[in-house]
């Protein structure tokens, strides 16, 4: 079969749904083709809550954006029995987090993000395609002319289009294509970036985490069955660690000293609160995980509604494989340790981990299925950080943005490009042994 439109948009994230949407709003025919059933990536099918800057509620996004952001709210304030507090916060967080000011529910994302879409595929304006993935492209040098898409049930379709979006998680079309672009690490002799290694090493590239939800339930025994590689990440320690993989102890971010973690299912503390602030974490005390990524805060709700807690942790980031620039079967078993590693930590979790009590292990965490609504209780796909990157005619570089580089001059202004953002430069441990950088 074969179809002709506008734009074409491959790839469900949400940087292929702000891409549709940005073109059917200007007028453009659309065809979106997700590989999964929800949309919004990221905030769906991988389960991670937005980390923001400061000022997100204030300045510094997209209306679009900002519009997700509220309706997110409103359909909380709509459809969830919030109590009176939680109903008036206009920066209501759902689950009370201390990552993000807006943690929720995957499906709640999912189902906003369709009503978003819903006025502009009923006027046929904008097509979805749901469980298709790119399996080949037609190129005529670097420009992608059609790409064969492969839909649920094995059939393919021929797409040509005016012009071609990739807003796949790992860059696929430009794979397919061999569109030139890069993956891993560059050397610094080419890109002049102070943190860059003296090698490129194309395999040397972020880690990844396979993403699960859970919530506790005193009293009861959720405790999963033994994994097969549960004996390898109970005794793996990297060596850039401060102790064993499955620990409490885990390497700063920014200053590589040893943070020291713990659940503690009661915690008020360490969570957003109102228009700025997030409530520091005290000098020397231990960081609560349970409320790092909550996405579903009981307190919050009229009844007894338990917690729902993201488990996206340094302790389940992945980096044995690299994902992009290997074959199908080095990928497969890159992405089966991933989910391996993810059930290895919460098996730990329900039986040997250290509880402030002084006893080990908390056999009430269960396996939050309900969440993703797959049937290993596992995020649809990993959380992806690094993916093949394309070679532009200009790329925005460590020197360009850093604090460290430009120090009170500010970043780079470039006249034909807009960005606002303010995080730290921020590279996982990666596949080529570095840690945090």
């Amino acid at each position: 079969m074969e179809q002709q439109t506008e734009i074409l948009v491959v790839g469900g994230g949400l940087g292929g749904v702000a891409g549709a949407l940005a073109a059917v709003r200007l007028g453009r025919r659309v065809i979106l083709a997700s590989r999964y059933d929800r949309l919004g990536g990221q905030l769906t099918t991988q389960g991670v809550p937005p980390d923001e800057h400061p000022w997100i509620e204030m300045f510094g996004a997209t209306e679009s954006y900002r519009s997700l952001r509220r309706a997110i709210r409103d359909y909380y304030r709509r459809h969830y029995p919030l109590t009176d507090q939680a109903q008036r916060d206009p920066y209501l967080n759902p689950g009370n987090a201390w990552v993000s000011r807006l943690a929720h529910e995957p499906r709640v994302a999912a189902q906003v993000i369709d009503d978003l879409l819903a006025p502009h595929e009923a006027s046929r304006d904008l097509i979805v395609w749901r469980g298709y993935r790119a399996t080949d492209v037609v190129a005529d040098r670097d420009r992608i002319r059609a790409v064969t898409l492969e839909g649920p049930k094995g059939e393919s379709v021929i797409v040509t289009a005016d012009y071609i979006l990739d807003a796949t998680e790992l860059g696929d079309l430009l794979g397919l294509g061999d569109i030139e672009r890069v993956a891993g690490a560059e050397a610094q002799a080419e890109t002049g970036e102070r943190h860059a290694g003296e090698r490129a090493d194309p395999l040397n590239q972020q880690g990844f985490t396979w993403v699960f939800a859970i919530e506790h339930r005193p009293g009861e025994d959720h405790t999963i069955e033994r994994p097969a590689t549960y004996e390898f990440w109970r005794s793996y320690r990297a060596s850039f660690w401060p102790g064993p993989h499955l620990g409490w102890r885990y390497p700063h971010p920014t200053t590589s000293k040893a943070v020291a973690a713990k659940l503690d299912f009661h915690d008020p503390t360490q969570a957003y609160s109102g228009r700025m602030g997030r409530v520091p974490v005290p000098p020397g005390d231990e960081v609560n995980l349970w409320t790092y990524r909550r996405i579903l805060y009981g307190g919050y709700l009229e009844g007894n509604v338990r917690d729902i807690v993201i488990v996206n942790w340094p302790q389940n980031d992945y980096w044995l494989r690299p994902l992009v620039g290997v074959n199908d079967g080095e990928r497969a078993r890159a992405l089966d340790e991933a989910r391996q590693l993810s059930l290895c930590l919460l098996y730990w979790l329900q039986t040997e981990a250290p509880r402030p009590d002084g006893g080990t292990g908390f056999p009430g965490l269960r396996l939050h299925g309900e969440t993703f609504g797959t049937s290993d209780g596992l995020a649809d796909e990993p959380y992806y950080r690094e993916s093949r990157r394309i070679r532009a005619e200009c790329t925005v570089r460590e020197g360009d943005i850093s604090l460290e580089a430009r120090g009170t001059h500010g970043p780079v202004k470039y006249t034909d490009s807009v960005g606002v953002g303010a995080y730290r430069i921020d590279l996982h441990p990666s596949t080529g042994g570095d840690s945090y950088i």
